[in-house]
C-alpha cells in the first residue's frame, strides 16, 4: 500500500471518530418513594422517649434517618389533616375542615394531589390502605390501588378497616360492636395478623416491591390502626399487663384557665367522665398500647420486605401520622383539639445520599411541608398551588436554621401556633391561650391574659392563617365528631336493649 493512500485512510477513519455523535450518558433515575402513613399515632413512639411503649421497629426505621420531635398536623382529624397534606392547601384555604367534607367537591378544580402528581410525571404510584380519609378516595390519582374489590373500584371504608377476627369471650363487649366506655371502643380479637386489613395492606405493596419496576415508583401503604376501635390480635395485649400500666400524668383543674372555646373542645362531661365513672381508665391505655404494638409489627414487617427489595438505595422513605391523641389529657379524648397532645405525631425522613442516620431535628415542621419536599427531592415541578417550604435543608442538617412555626386548624378560624418554645392557640371568637412549652411542656399553666406576654403573643399571631373559607353548607354538615359517635352508640345501646 502506498503511503499517501494508508495516510488517505487514516484521515478519514480519523475524521469519521470527530463526526460520530458521542454516545448518550442514560439520565439518572429519579428516586422511589415509599409513603407510610399511620392513623391516630400520638407521639407515643420510642424514638420520641415514651418509655411505656413498645415499638422495636420504629424506633429502628427513625435511627436510619431524621426524625422530628416537633411535627405537628395540619388538622386534628383525619379528613382535613390528610387532605391538607395530599393536595398541599390548609384548611382555611381548601375549605375542608371535618370528615364530613368531601374534599374532591371543595377543593378547586385543577388541584393536583400528591399521588396524581407523581403520575403525571412518569412514575408509577400504587397505593393500599387508608391514605386519603375513609371513602374519599379518588382511584383516577393513581396506577393501581388495593381496594375491597381489588384493584379498579372504589373502596368500602367499612370493610377496608374493620378486622375479620371474633371477639374474644368474656371481654365484655355488646353484640353489634365492639367494648369500651363511652365512644372509646376497644377489646382484643380471636384472630391472627393475617385476619387484619393492616396485614392485607402490607401484603400488597410488599408484592409490588417484589416486582420489576420499569418506571420510578411512589408506594403508598396506610396502617389504619391505631385508629378506633382499639381491636387487635390478642397476644399483643400481653406485652402490657394492666398492674404495670402508666396512666397519662394530668393536672385536675387543668381546664380552670381555658377558655369556654377551649372547653367546649374537651368535653368533659363526655368521654372523660364516662371512663372516670368506668374506673376502666387503665384498661383503655392498655388497649391502645396493644394496637400502637401490633401497627409497629406491621411497619417491621413492610420494611423487612423493603430490605430485600432491589430498591433500598435509590427510595426515598417518608413516614408520618395524620395526628395526635388525648388520653385523659385536659379532660379529652381523642384528637379533635388545638393542645400538644392532638396535634404532635410522630414524623420521619430516609433519604439515600441526603439524611444520616440517627438524625434528629427539633425544629418545629408542620405537614404541609411535605409536598413541597418531595418535589425538591425527586426534581419534580413544584405545582403553584401549594403552601409550605421544603425541609430538604433540615434533612441534611437538622440543626440547620428554621425560622417557621407549625400551624394547626381546628374547624372553621380556629388555629394554633407552635414554635420551639411556645404554643399559642386562638379561636374564631377570639379568645387565647398561650404556653410555654419549653418550661411547661403538659401545657398546664395558661398564659394568655398575663400581660407581659402581650408581645409574645403578637409575634405569634403574625402566623396566623390569613384565609379562612367558610365551611362547606355554611357548617350545617360540619358538626363535631364526637356528636355523632354518642348518637351512633346511643342507637346501637338501643338496639340491644
Amino acid at each position: 500500500m502506498k503511503p499517501s493512500t494508508l495516510v488517505s485512510g487514516l484521515l478519514v477513519f480519523l475524521c469519521g471518530l470527530v463526526a460520530a455523535p458521542a454516545a448518550e450518558t442514560p439520565a439518572p433515575k429519579k428516586p422511589n418513594v415509599l409513603f407510610i402513613a399511620i392513623d391516630d399515632l400520638r407521639d407515643w413512639v420510642g424514638f420520641l422517649g415514651n418509655q411505656q411503649v413498645k415499638t422495636p421497629n420504629l424506633d429502628k426505621l427513625a435511627a436510619r434517618g431524621v426524625s422530628f420531635t416537633r411535627s405537628f398536623c395540619a388538622s386534628p382529624c383525619c379528613n382535613p389533616s390528610r387532605s391538607a397534606l395530599l393536595t398541599g392547601l390548609r384548611p382555611g384555604t381548601s375549605g375542608v375542615y371535618n370528615n364530613n367534607d368531601d374534599w374532591r367537591k371543595i377543593v378547586p378544580e385543577g388541584t393536583v394531589t400528591i399521588p396524581q402528581h407523581f403520575k403525571n410525571n412518569g412514575y408509577y404510584v400504587a397505593g393500599a390502605g387508608k391514605i386519603f380519609h375513609g371513602g374519599l378516595l379518588r382511584l383516577t390519582d393513581w396506577d393501581a390501588y388495593l381496594t375491597g374489590g381489588g384493584e379498579g373500584a372504589e373502596d368500602d371504608a367499612e370493610t377496608a378497616t374493620k378486622p375479620r377476627g371474633k371477639k374474644l369471650k368474656g371481654a365484655g363487649q355488646v353484640k353489634e360492636g365492639w367494648d369500651g366506655v363511652g365512644g372509646i371502643r376497644f377489646g382484643p380479637l380471636d384472630c391472627e395478623d393475617a385476619d387484619m386489613a393492616d396485614y392485607r395492606s402490607v401484603s400488597y405493596i410488599l408484592k409490588k416491591l417484589a416486582q420489576p419496576q420499569e418506571k420510578p415508583f411512589f408506594f403508598a401503604c396506610g396502617m389504619h390502626k391505631p385508629h378506633m376501635p382499639w381491636s387487635v390480635p390478642k397476644k399483643y395485649y400481653a406485652l402490657y399487663p394492666l398492674d404495670k400500666i402508666e396512666l397519662p400524668k394530668i393536672q385536675e383543674n387543668d381546664l380552670a384557665d381555658i377558655p369556654p372555646a377551649g372547653v367546649a373542645m374537651a368535653k368533659p362531661d363526655g368521654d372523660h367522665a364516662a371512663m372516670l365513672k368506668s374506673g376502666r381508665w387503665k384498661e383503655a391505655v392498655q388497649e391502645y398500647l396493644a394496637t400502637i404494638t401490633f401497627c409497629d409489627a406491621m411497619i417491621g414487617r413492610l420494611i423487612e420486605g423493603f430490605d430485600k427489595s432491589a430498591y433500598t438505595s435509590n427510595t426515598i422513605i417518608c413516614l408520618w401520622s395524620d395526628h395526635g391523641w388525648h388520653l385523659g389529657e385536659k379532660q379529652h379524648w381523642r384528637k379533635f383539639a388545638l393542645w400538644e397532645e392532638a396535634t404532635r405525631a410522630p414524623y420521619l425522613w430516609i433519604v439515600p445520599g441526603l439524611t444520616k442516620p440517627r438524625g434528629v431535628c427539633q425544629r418545629p415542621v408542620d405537614y404541609m411541608q411535605i409536598y413541597p419536599t418531595l418535589c425538591d427531592l425527586t426534581g419534580l415541578p413544584r405545582p403553584k398551588h401549594i403552601e409550605g417550604e421544603s425541609i430538604r435543608a433540615l434533612l441534611e442538617n437538622p440543626a440547620a436554621k428554621w425560622d417557621k412555626p407549625a400551624v394547626t386548624t381546628w374547624l372553621f378560624s380556629n388555629h394554633a401556633v407552635r414554635n420551639e418554645e411556645w404554643r399559642y392557640i386562638r379561636y374564631a371568637n377570639g379568645e387565647e391561650e398561650l404556653y410555654h412549652n419549653l418550661m411547661d411542656p403538659r401545657e398546664w399553666t395558661n398564659l394568655a391574659k398575663h400581660p407581659e406576654y402581650a408581645g409574645q403573643k403578637a409575634a405569634l399571631a403574625k402566623w396566623l392563617p390569613q384565609t379562612n373559607l367558610a365551611p362547606p353548607d355554611g357548617g350545617k354538615k360540619n358538626k363535631d365528631p364526637e356528636q355523632k359517635a354518642r348518637k351512633q352508640q346511643k342507637r346501637e345501646k338501643q338496639k340491644t336493649t
